[in-house]
Formats: structure tokens, C-alpha cells, sequence
């Protein structure tokens, strides 16, 4: 197997999630989505971020999760299951650090407000983000706001942000899921990028990893752009297969054909 970073003289893989936030690719609803995120987090509200497998969900999810000073609030990571919402009330326990001891969902739903009122005893504001939201069962989205709201909803104890597929949207439309929706203040859609914003991603990328000139032609970008629908993880296969077929030619230069190469090699 050819190493990318040998063939095309590299420092590192192209394309890698670990990029730090202040080197992220500035796409277009990155800078909405941290604003609906921030209002909703001042306000002690939700909000939902939602896109098609790819389309960069977990980056912006990390980009604006990277404005929350520690010393301010406590983030609460979590991914979504099929579970009920026992299992939810149990994650939320361990992103705390406080495994429960009880099954009960009277007991797990006193030891998360416990948790909570204790942050905000301490002058920190506790954010809950769920990944993969669209796979919580719909009547787990009817009790979520059980989880946010104090006594008598006089305050919200615990700002929520969802990320997940376009059926999160669907589920949340759930007559029994309003009392939780109500309290969504704002939605970003995710959207394949346009041909001009793939370029600007693609170069973004390859000079993160480290390339000094253009490796890909405009037939190969656009060939890109069009074999990823415009969804950033496909892009980044294909672009990764493209280099790699080109380099076992010694070919100077990407082109649309090895794209269509590396096309038939990824799902």
C-alpha cells in the first residue's frame, strides 16, 4: 500500500477529524449554528443542529462546544441510543462522573436535578449535548423537557442541543414531543456545499496536511464534488482514493479519472 504522505510528500492523512477548531474549514452555517447555539445556551434553552450523514454535524458540534469556557459551564457529552429514558437518565449520571446505584426513574430524575442545581451552586452552567439525537425513541423526546425544568418551570436547569439526521426534525413534529419542541429556539439545516465551497475545502485540507501545491485538477474537484453530493466524509474518501490511484500512475497531478477510480472503491 502507497502512504499518501510519501507519494505526495505529506506531514500528515489528509482529511483527519482531529483538526483543531481554530484550523476548521469555515463553512457556510458554521458561524449561524454558534450563534443559535450561544443564544440558546444564554437563555437556558435548546436548540438543533441537523444534516445528512457527512455533512459535518460532529465538527460544528466541536467548534462550538470549544466557546464554552470551563470555568463557566460544565458540558455534558452524550450519544443517543435506542434506549428508554431510563438509559438517557443514566448517561447523563455517567457524563457526570456519578454512576447511580438505581434503576428507578423516580431516583435517577432526583439524582440529575441534584446534579445540576449543584453546578449551578457553583456558578457554572451545565450544557447537555446528544449526538446521533434521531435515534432517541419518540417517547423519550416527550419527557426530555422533564429533565431541563425545575419545579413549577420556574428555570431551566440544563440547556439541550440536539444533533442528528433530518428525522430528528420529523420526530420532534410528534404531537406528544411539543413540550420538549416548544423549547427549541432555533434550527440549523446542514447542506452539501456548493462546487466553490468544496474547492475551498479541499485545498483547506490538503495544505493542513501539508501540500505546498495543487494536487487535485478542476475536472478532479468538480469529479469530487459530484461523486460526494457535496457531503464532506464522501469528499474526503474520495479525494484520499483519488491521491492514492493517481500516485500507483506516478501521476503528477489528479485527475477526474482517478477519481472515478476511487469511486468504486467506498460505499
Amino acid at each position: 500500500m502507497i502512504a499518501l504522505t510519501h507519494a505526495w510528500n505529506l506531514s500528515r492523512e489528509p482529511f483527519a477529524s482531529d483538526i483543531p477548531v481554530d484550523k476548521l474549514f469555515p463553512l457556510p452555517r458554521l458561524k449561524p449554528f454558534l450563534e443559535r447555539f450561544q443564544y440558546a445556551v444564554s437563555l437556558g434553552a435548546s436548540t438543533v443542529i441537523t444534516g445528512e450523514v457527512g455533512t459535518g454535524k460532529s465538527t460544528s458540534l466541536r467548534y462550538a462546544a470549544s466557546h464554552l469556557h470551563p470555568s463557566q459551564y460544565r458540558l455534558l457529552s452524550i450519544i443517543a441510543t435506542t434506549g428508554s429514558m431510563v438509559e438517557l437518565l443514566r448517561q447523563i449520571c455517567f457524563a457526570f462522573g456519578a454512576p447511580p446505584l438505581s434503576s428507578s426513574s423516580a431516583k435517577l430524575y432526583q439524582l440529575v436535578r441534584d446534579l445540576l442545581r449543584a453546578v449551578a451552586e457553583k456558578k457554572q452552567t451545565p450544557v447537555l449535548i446528544v449526538d446521533e439525537a434521531h435515534l432517541l425513541r419518540t417517547e423519550v423526546f416527550a419527557q426530555l423537557h422533564l429533565v431541563s425544568q425545575d419545579l413549577f418551570d420556574v428555570r431551566s436547569l440544563l440547556p439541550i442541543v440536539l444533533s442528528g439526521q433530518p428525522i430528528l426534525i420529523d420526530k420532534l413534529l410528534y404531537h406528544t414531543c411539543r413540550p420538549f419542541a416548544s423549547r427549541v429556539l432555533g434550527r440549523t439545516d446542514l447542506l452539501a456545499l456548493q462546487l466553490e465551497d468544496m474547492k475551498g475545502y479541499l485545498r483547506h485540507h490538503l495544505q493542513l496536511a501539508g501540500a505546498t501545491k495543487d494536487l487535485l485538477s478542476e475536472d478532479a474537484m468538480l469529479a469530487i464534488h459530484q461523486g460526494s453530493g457535496g457531503l464532506l466524509r464522501r469528499a474526503g474518501a474520495l479525494t484520499r482514493g483519488a491521491l492514492l490511484a493517481a500516485a500507483q500512475e506516478s501521476a503528477p497531478l489528479v485527475a477526474a479519472e482517478h477519481v472515478r477510480i476511487a469511486s468504486t472503491e467506498i460505499l
